[in-house]
């Protein structure tokens, strides 16, 4: 049975969460991208909690300025250490104290805390699966070499503009469904973004869309401009960029705003790394291939650690 509650953290956020499974089972967490939510990890939450699939405790938050969770007006609140600090505590309430979760499981924006965290906090989770999320020392290289790369991520630079969640609230969302389709295919989108879907995701945004916009304003990953340096003067010291955590990327390969080029390299970064590319897959391949999102995962869970 799905649970849904609000969970406050002792540092004054609260997180809309869902969850399936038994409190002090194996725990996963699962942390979804904009313009998502929590719902979208349903079908795996479903999955792993059930007593034949590892009988997980399966825990999906909604970011902070994300549907029913905490939305601090304030951009400064929406920098990594903020969201790192959400997850951790999180992980703290449902893991307990310093044990460990089993997986750290995320996509798009939550595989940008995901790798944070892992990077910070590496103790704290067993795993690490990403689902097209850039590493940040990746994605930087792209953004300033890449002349491809800057040109699939120029939308960033007008969701920084003020009044763009607006301009996406607009005429029913209208910009926004144009996402999946621009960083997908209209034809796969026809296929998974039914009418009761759709309704999931109004449920998500009618709270607003500030707090994911805030998530673009407040980091200096996007493209350069001529009045904004943005990546171009970024640099990252590598202590900041090393992964130990045990680490599977599945990437589907026609994603249009984070190409494959971002693969390349990622074990200059991550010690364990297991890469699984997935042909004729969007940027939104959980909900294109459920059936074998939900198989790498498992088939990569009863892999022995290490």
């Amino acid at each position: 049975m799905m649970e849904t509650w609000q969970q406050a953290l002792p540092h004054g956020i609260t997180l809309s969460c869902r969850a399936t499974g038994q409190r002090g089972r194996p725990v996963l967490v699962f942390l979804h991208g904009f313009p998502e939510g929590a719902f979208v990890w349903d079908a795996l939450l479903t999955h792993f909690s059930r007593p034949e699939n590892g009988g997980y405790r399966c825990v999906a938050p909604n970011l902070r300025g994300f549907e029913q969770s905490t939305a601090p007006a304030e951009v400064s609140a929406y920098r990594p250490k903020h969201l790192v600090q959400d997850i951790a505590a999180l992980i703290d309430i449902e893991a307990g104290g310093d044990n460990a979760i089993a997986a750290l499981i995320a996509h798009d924006w939550g595989g940008a805390v995901a790798w944070n965290l892992a990077n910070q906090m590496p103790q704290r989770m067993e795993k690490l699966v990403i689902f097209n999320s850039p590493h940040p020392g990746t994605f930087l290289r792209e953004l300033k070499n890449s002349t491809s790369q800057q040109e699939a991520s120029a939308y960033m630079n007008f969701l920084v503009q003020p009044g763009a969640e607006q301009h996406l609230a607009a005429n029913d969302f209208a910009r926004m469904w144009a996402f999946f389709t621009d960083m997908g295919n209209q034809r796969k989108a026809d296929n998974w973004l039914t009418e009761d879907v759709k309704q999931q995701y109004r449920n998500v945004w009618s709270h607003g869309l500030q707090g994911g916009c805030n998530y673009y304003r407040a980091s200096p990953l996007r493209p350069a401009t001529a009045t904004d340096p943005a990546a171009s003067v970024v640099e990252i010291p590598v202590s900041m960029l090393t992964i130990v955590v045990p680490t599977l990327v599945v990437w589907g390969m026609d994603d249009t705003a984070l190409p494959p080029a971002l693969i390349e390299g990622l074990d200059a970064y991550v010690q364990y790394l297991t890469v699984h590319k997935v042909e004729d897959a969007t940027h939104w391949i959980i909900h294109e291939q459920p059936a074998l999102a939900i198989q790498l995962v498992q088939d990569y869970l009863s892999q022995r650690k290490g």
